[in-house]
C-alpha cells in the first residue's frame, strides 16, 4: 500500500479549514501541521483533526514537517512567497487564488513548477461545481457574441468585516473575486479579453486611501463578446442584487437562479437554486416557440462537498501525473485582466490587455 501524502496546512480560516475538512477523510492524505499566525483558529482546527502538530512560523512548519504537500490558504500578499517556498523544498501545492499579486509572480512560480516537476493546483473552486459546469456549458450553445452579467456583493460586519479590511491592505474586491468571474467568462467564450475598464468608490474611511471597497469592471473580448462584473464588500453593502449570473446571446440566455441566502454566508457564493434557460426562437405569429426551461441543481455540492472535490483533484493531479499548464495560463490570464481593471479605476482610462 502506498504511503499516504503528507499535507501541511497554511492557514486556518474558512478556507483552509475547509481543505483541511477534505483532507482529513481522505485516506490517501495525512495532515502533518496546521499553520496560523492566530492561536485560536489553529488551536481549534488541530483539536478537531485530533490533535495535530501547530505551528505560528510558515517556514519552521514547512521545514520541521517536511511535507510531500502544502496548502496554502492565507492571504493573497502571501501567496508568491509560501508557493515558491514550498515548491523548492520538493512539495506539491495547492494554493487559494489568487495565486499572485502581478502576473509576473505568477509567471515565476509556474515556471518554478515545471522546473521542479511538482504540482501547483489554484482554488478555481466554480471550475470543479458541478452547476457552474453546466452553467458554462450551456452558454456556449447560445451563439456569438455573448453578454455575460455577474457579480458578488458582500454585506459584513464583525469578524466578515475585518477579514475584508485585511484583504484589502493588498487588493481590491474586482481583483480578489474578480479572478473567478473573468476565468469563468473565458471559459464560456474561449476567446482572449483584448480591453478593460473599471469604477469604483471608497464607501468608508475604514479602507485605505489608495484603496476601494466597492468596484465593477467591464471586459470586451476578441469575438465581440462582452462582459461585466461586479464587487463590493463592507456594512454598508445592499443585499438587494448580491446574486447576479446571467449570459446571453443571439439564441437566448441563461441564468443561475438566486438561492435564498445571506451575501456574508460562504455557501451562497457557489450556491445555485437552479437555471433557467430560455429560447429566442419564435413561431410564425412572432411568439416565443417554446417556454423557457428550469434545470434542477437541488444535488449540488456544498462548500464543504466543493472544497472535497478540489482536493480530489489535487489528489488526481499527483498520483496520474495531469498536466496543469492551461490551468496555469488560464489563472495568469484572469489575474491579467483584473489587475488591468484595477489600473482602469486608478488612472480612468481603458486598458487594453497586454500578452
Amino acid at each position: 500500500m502506498n504511503q499516504p501524502i503528507k499535507v501541511l496546512v497554511v492557514g486556518c480560516g474558512n478556507m483552509g479549514t475547509s481543505h483541511a475538512r477534505a483532507y482529513h477523510k481522505m485516506p490517501e492524505f495525512e495532515i502533518v501541521g496546521v499553520v496560523s499566525r492566530g492561536p485560536e483558529s489553529r488551536q481549534r482546527l488541530s483539536r478537531e483533526l485530533g490533535g495535530v502538530p501547530e505551528f505560528d512560523n510558515f517556514e519552521e512548519a514547512l521545514t520541521s514537517t517536511r511535507p510531500d504537500a502544502v496548502s496554502i490558504n492565507t492571504y493573497p500578499d502571501t501567496h508568491a512567497a509560501y508557493v515558491m517556498q514550498s515548491l523548492r523544498a520538493g512539495a506539491h501545492v495547492f494554493v487559494e487564488k489568487p495565486l499572485a499579486n502581478t502576473v509576473e509572480e505568477c509567471q515565476d512560480i509556474v515556471r518554478t513548477a515545471r522546473e521542479t516537476g511538482k504540482k501547483l493546483l489554484i482554488g478555481y473552486i466554480v471550475r470543479v461545481h458541478p452547476a457552474w459546469k453546466k452553467f458554462i456549458e450551456i452558454s456556449k450553445t447560445l451563439g456569438k457574441p455573448l453578454v455575460m452579467r455577474m457579480n458578488l456583493n458582500q454585506q459584513s460586519s464583525g469578524a466578515t468585516w475585518k477579514t475584508h479590511l485585511n484583504l484589502m491592505k493588498s487588493m481590491s474586491p474586482i481583483v480578489d473575486c474578480g479572478v473567478h468571474y473573468v476565468d469563468v467568462m473565458c471559459l464560456m467564450t474561449e476567446s482572449q479579453p483584448i480591453r478593460v475598464s473599471a469604477i469604483g468608490a471608497r464607501l468608508t474611511d475604514e479602507v485605505a486611501p489608495d484603496m476601494y471597497n466597492y468596484g465593477q469592471l467591464q471586459v470586451t473580448f476578441e469575438d465581440g463578446s462582452v462582459g461585466w462584473y461586479e464587487a463590493g464588500w463592507g456594512p454598508m453593502i445592499s443585499e438587494t442584487a448580491f446574486f447576479v449570473k446571467d449570459v446571453i446571446g443571439p439564441k437566448g440566455c441563461v441564468s443561475i437562479m438566486e438561492s435564498q441566502s445571506a451575501s456574508d454566508d460562504v455557501d451562497s457564493h457557489s450556491k445555485t437554486g437552479s437555471l433557467k434557460l430560455h429560447y429566442a426562437d419564435r413561431n410564425a405569429e412572432g411568439h416565443f416557440a417554446r417556454p423557457d426551461e428550469l434545470i434542477s441543481t437541488a444535488d449540488e455540492p456544498d462548500h464543504q462537498g466543493l472544497c472535497d472535490l478540489e482536493q480530489q483533484l489535487f489528489l488526481r493531479a499527483i498520483q496520474e501525473d495531469l498536466d496543469l499548464s492551461q490551468h496555469h495560463q488560464d489563472a495568469i490570464n484572469s489575474l491579467r485582466v483584473v489587475l488591468a481593471a484595477d489600473q482602469s479605476f486608478k488612472t480612468g482610462k481603458t486598458v487594453e490587455i497586454r500578452y
